[in-house]
């Protein structure tokens, strides 16, 4: 397929959207994929839409985890995306929150830390891609009152085919219909 004319984005939140939500899920080896969530990548990829993450982590914050423990569960699933002919272009995470265990992450409301605009800005701007060409894919409120403060359409995720919704929002955002 054809890439839009313009610079177009999906953004993700990740735990919920993309992977299981098992609760501050950092170790490789217990990556989960939520039902349809490779295939909605893959989906995104083949439009020529941009394909970001943007997650809080604030785990890393109350030291649960290291950003080194992110870095390899992102790295793995990165890794199964290719494996499956998909990419994520960029990921975004805030591992900062007001009772974090080390001072450089405790921050009461960070810019980027949703309900926050921060990361989806940053993507925006980094990337060229104007607010309303933009959708971000959550599955909590502060995933959609982030979206709304970036000026970008929130899609709430509630469990649903990931891929076929995918595939909605790709029609509205390319103009374009996708087989499904």
């Amino acid at each position: 397929m054809s890439s839009p004319p313009r610079p177009v984005m999906v953004i993700f939140d990740r735990d919920g959207v993309l992977n299981v939500d098992h609760g501050y899920a950092f170790k490789p080896e217990e990556l989960e994929w939520v039902p349809g969530a490779k295939a909605a990548v893959k989906r995104v990829n083949e439009a020529g839409v941009l394909a970001v993450i943007a997650t809080n982590q604030s785990g890393i914050g109350r030291g649960y985890y290291t950003e080194a423990d992110m870095e390899a569960f992102h790295a793995e699933m990165l890794r199964q995306l290719t494996a499956g002919g998909a990419r994520i272009d960029a990921i975004y995470f805030a591992p900062h929150h007001e009772d974090a265990a080390e001072d450089r992450y405790r921050v009461a409301d960070h810019p980027d830390r949703k309900p926050n605009p921060g990361m989806l800005l940053r993507a925006l701007a980094e990337f060229g891609v104007a607010p309303g060409d933009a959708v971000m894919i959550g599955d909590k409120p502060s995933d959609m009152e982030a979206a709304r403060r970036a000026g970008v359409r929130g899609v709430f995720y509630a469990g649903e085919d990931l891929e076929g919704l995918v595939l909605r929002e790709l029609a509205a955002l390319t103009g374009t219909t996708f087989p499904e």
